[in-house]
């Protein structure tokens, strides 16, 4: 049984906008939006909320629009979808009190938790044994002696875990409230994954993305890869990492040929290439594509990426040194504040997105069906 939202006001301004663009159709080869919405007579609240998810925001269907502004109907599909795609992340995250805490000052939380914790972890080995703050430690175990494996253990798997239960239930939220049932089959994950993997629709049908003018560029779309691929070789690093601890009881820092070295490395750099990218060209776009509300969760979310990779790849430059302790502590307060953050910003996006592409896939595959 699908959850009723009351409609908002971005959302009505939303339906009204894909109305018009329902009885035009100009832009129907440009990316999935446009197909998914055919499909619909008339639009709700929660069919904008779908299609705003699946909008890659490569500006495309504005450049080609004769209804945008100046016209008096002032079509502007790409920032209104960015701006309802934000109110999407606090209309299904769980749980919800939290949601306009992160939305007003999501980047100033994000910093001030990880000084928080990055102070806390300064304290708590100055307490136990303040020599290991200075002390320099590449050899195995090294990273335990400044704070204690089970500890550490203890205190980010539980922010972990809790981030992956406010996103489950944020994606479920999401899933049951826009009508998606039955979308989710074997074909469907796999197209999803296929087109996620490509950034199939971050290209304007074909041309490139067009944030910055009616000129196609790819920039956008290979910083998003950088991103996307860094993320995925970070958490390969530290599964590898994991497994090593718990099944060949081989304890951190490695060495640097080790797999979870390598591994992390390459995602390190992926991840401050693909956020520095994505970073200018959020401050590029063209004014028309821009939102007229952000919540800065998305920004908090790209800096907070881009501070654990220099911190990460700091410590394991600097870990050899009297440095070691210092850069281990804010490292993981960067990390833990990561965490915290993820079901209320822009690491949900990717979530939803996979899930409109899943449900768009499906669609298309009833429609090729008949």
């Amino acid at each position: 049984m699908n959850t009723i939202i009351p409609i908002t006001e971005i959302q009505t301004e939303a339906v009204r906008q894909m109305g018009v663009c329902n009885a035009c159709r100009y832009c129907e080869g440009v990316c999935a939006v446009f197909p998914a919405m055919e499909l619909r007579r008339s639009l709700s609240g929660q069919d904008v909320d779908y299609l705003a998810n699946l909008c890659h925001s490569c500006g495309a269907c504005h450049f080609d629009c004769q209804y945008a502004k100046p016209h008096e109907f002032a079509i502007e599909i790409p920032a209104l979808m960015s701006q309802l795609r934000e109110e999407t992340y606090s209309r299904y995250v769980w749980p919800s009190a939290l949601a306009p805490v992160f939305a007003r000052n999501g980047l100033w939380i994000s910093i001030i938790t990880a000084i928080t914790v990055a102070l806390f972890i300064i304290g708590f080995i100055s307490f136990t044994e303040p020599s290991v703050l200075f002390a320099s430690g590449s050899e195995e175990g090294a990273f335990y002696r400044a704070m204690p494996h089970n500890a550490m253990v203890a205190i980010f798997g539980s922010v972990f875990l809790f981030s992956i239960l406010a996103m489950s239930l944020g994606v479920r939220r999401y899933w049951r409230s826009t009508g998606a049932q039955g979308s989710m089959t074997w074909r469907s994950l796999w197209q999803a994954a296929k087109d996620a993997g490509q950034l199939r629709y971050l290209d304007g049908g074909g041309m490139g993305c067009m944030h910055e003018s009616e000129e196609p560029s790819n920039s956008r779309r290979v910083a998003h890869h950088f991103t996307f691929y860094g993320f995925l070789l970070c958490l390969a690093s530290t599964s590898v990492a994991t497994i090593m601890h718990y099944v060949f009881g081989v304890q951190a820092p490695y060495p640097w040929w080790s797999p979870t070295v390598v591994l992390g490395t390459l995602g390190g750099i992926g991840l401050i290439v693909g956020p520095i990218g994505l970073l200018k060209a959020k401050r590029e776009k063209h004014d028309a594509l821009k939102p007229e509300r952000s919540s800065g969760m998305d920004v908090a979310f790209l800096y907070m990426l881009l501070a654990t990779s220099i911190t990460g790849l700091l410590l394991l430059v600097f870990r050899a040194t009297p440095a070691m302790g210092l850069l281990l502590a804010l490292h993981l307060g960067i990390v833990f504040s990561l965490f915290l953050s993820m079901p209320y910003g822009k690491f949900v996006h990717g979530l939803y997105r996979y899930a409109a592409l899943m449900r768009h896939a499906h669609e298309q595959a009833q429609i090729n069906k008949h």
